[in-house]
């Protein structure tokens, strides 16, 4: 599992007494799966950011866990010319290091360093299932029109990609969703090659049993604008949370801050719930806390001296699961009242547009319809283009004399780049003739499936799944960059295949292994697909990573800055009545 990271790390910090340092991006790392108390354990005292001016400590040693960049291999350097700050340096690098930037150090200081090491973690374990490359200027990279660094991106991504499956100690046959990003593939394969060449025994090491679907985002332009009511995907879209840190006051009128991460076990149970769901559990919480601090009340009036050391023992338990229930009857009601003041009134027609057809199964047969009344009413601006993004999408296009008409409805006339730069990433928005002809993916039926009416809409990604683990992905749609393992290549379902013996994660661990990553982003509500899928087939795990990780305001204005539209570019001829 990706959480078991950690204990990679741990075996990296093995001197006692020492030194971290760390740049930019292996401080979120190391967060995202460490604790401090973690590496205090470990022997470590004191960490540092490496691009900052430190005092020299020349009776220690250092351990630097970086990047293998020019800026990261200077800063080090600098560290060593012309006095050395540390006694000896024990180098770890994320991923491979050049071999001119490797030749640079060894030049410069080559002394100084006691161990130099490639580790393979160039990634950000974020949840068991989930894992970002922690880069979402790569989004402006890959689709800004004429690019200069798109080929460089693309290879720093698959460099990461090969070391999230060296972690997991997977060698995947990868295929990509055709006229997507078949470059991508392309590196990400040869580098597989590459680094599996030979292993520790000196032998080739063969695939293993797991597979690696590489799709854009433009596969689904319409998860990442709905509003979606699972709890994590809702807090996260209406709520500002950074860095997973919650901000919510206390009846006192006091702030706190909470961390919303696998550490919370209540947040792990409760995220992928709908929020009617998780409104059900508020009232049960509320009594637990109730019940818990009368308990602590009479424990208090009755305690003796020798109970005094185990309730001390339990207190801090305690207090974290007051805490922790405290916080979600918080963010629960937060989000219920943004909802029922703005939300409601825009998720049937969100709906409506994305699913086709209405919550009684009738067929939409005029979109306008259903995108008038939002956009009379007096949403804020974003939610209207959201409205408007969802209509376009539905029609797979729309002509030029409707276009203006709704941006000028919605009042960015000098903001159209919200929507006309959908186009950069292939979807379409202005509708040609050539594109009547456009087919649909088509979708699995689901209308068996029990779901909320305001919450109708699956992501695409997770027929994508169900079908890669029932080998129904057709070659046409998915070619295959490189040779899957077998269990990939039949004509059935992985699951009839694989026999389970049970559902532990270190049971799913010898099982098969999908691993989907979303170039440009990844929403959500597809990573809770990951979830949903690996559940229902309990023969094969699913893990989903991407770029970053995305939020409907986030994509808005990454699409909006991939390149303002002049007005005297965006001529429009109208169509002939």
């Amino acid at each position: 599992k990706l959480q078991g990271t950690p204990c990679k790390l741990k075996r990296v910090v093995w001197v006692l007494h020492i030194i971290l340092i760390l740049d930019h991006f292996t401080t979120r790392l190391l967060s995202s799966c460490c604790k401090m108390s973690d590496l205090m354990s470990e022997g470590i005292t004191i960490v540092e950011d490496l691009h900052k001016n430190r005092e020299p400590v020349p009776e220690m040693k250092a351990i630097y866990f970086m990047r293998p960049t020019a800026m990261c291999i200077d800063a080090f350097i600098n560290d060593f010319k012309p006095k050395p700050k540390y006694k000896a340096a024990y180098v770890f690098f994320t991923d491979y290091c050049p071999d001119d930037l490797f030749d640079k150090m060894k030049k410069s200081c080559a002394k100084h360093i006691k161990v130099c090491k490639e580790i393979n973690i160039s990634f950000l374990p974020l949840e068991a299932q989930v894992f970002s490359c922690d880069n979402a200027e790569a989004f402006k990279s890959i689709y800004t029109p004429n690019s200069q660094d798109r080929d460089q991106t693309l290879e720093t991504i698959a460099d990461q990609i090969v070391t999230l499956c060296a972690t997991l100690d997977e060698y995947p046959g990868v295929r990509f969703k055709k006229y997507s990003q078949p470059k991508l593939a392309e590196l990400v394969d040869n580098k597989l090659a590459r680094h599996y060449e030979l292993d520790d025994n000196s032998k080739k090491k063969g695939k293993t049993q797991a597979q690696l679907l590489i799709v854009d985002r433009a596969l689904d332009p319409v998860s990442p604008i709905l509003h979606e009511l699972t709890y994590q995907a809702m807090a996260f879209d209406l709520i500002p949370i950074k860095d997973n840190a919650y901000e919510y006051k206390l009846k006192d009128g006091s702030k706190k801050e909470a961390l919303l991460t696998e550490e919370d076990e209540l947040w792990v149970k409760l995220r992928h719930m709908h929020i009617a769901e998780v409104t059900g559990q508020i009232p049960k919480l509320v009594k637990e806390i109730s019940a818990s601090r009368g308990e602590k009340k009479q424990s208090d009036e009755k305690i003796s001296i020798g109970g005094l050391s185990q309730l001390m023992k339990k207190m801090p338990a305690f207090r974290k699961q007051v805490t922790q229930k405290t916080v979600h009857i918080c963010l629960a009601e937060d989000l219920m009242s943004r909802y029922q003041k703005n939300v409601e009134k825009l998720c049937k027609a969100e709906q409506d547009l994305a699913v086709g057809a209405d919550a009684e199964g009738q067929k939409v047969k005029d979109p306008m319809r259903t995108l008038l009344p939002v956009l009379l009413h007096p949403h804020d601006t974003t939610d209207k283009i959201r409205a408007v993004l969802l209509y376009i999408f539905s029609l797979n296009g729309t002509t030029a004399e409707n276009l203006n008409k709704l941006i000028q409805h919605v009042k960015i006339e000098d903001e159209r780049g919200y929507i006309l730069n959908w186009e950069h990433l292939g979807v379409p928005i202005l509708s040609t003739p050539s594109m009547y002809s456009f087919r649909k993916q088509s979708r699995r039926d689901r209308s068996d499936e029990e779901t909320y009416k305001v919450s109708r809409w699956t992501p695409i990604i997770k027929d994508v799944m169900e079908d890669a683990v029932e080998n129904k992905l057709e070659v046409k749609d998915w070619p295959y960059q490189s040779e899957c393992p077998s269990a990939w290549n039949g004509s059935r379902a992985v699951s009839a295949r694989q026999k389970h013996k049970g559902s532990s994660p270190d049971d799913l661990r010898s099982g098969l292994r999908l691993i989907l990553f979303v170039l440009g982003g990844v929403t959500y509500s597809e990573m809770r697909c990951a979830y949903e899928v690996t559940h229902a087939n309990k023969s094969c795990e699913v893990i989903i990573g991407s770029t970053h990780i995305l939020t409907p305001r986030s994509l808005l204005e990454d699409i909006y800055k991939l390149g303002k539209q002049p007005m005297e570019s965006f001529t429009i001829e109208e169509d002939n009545p």
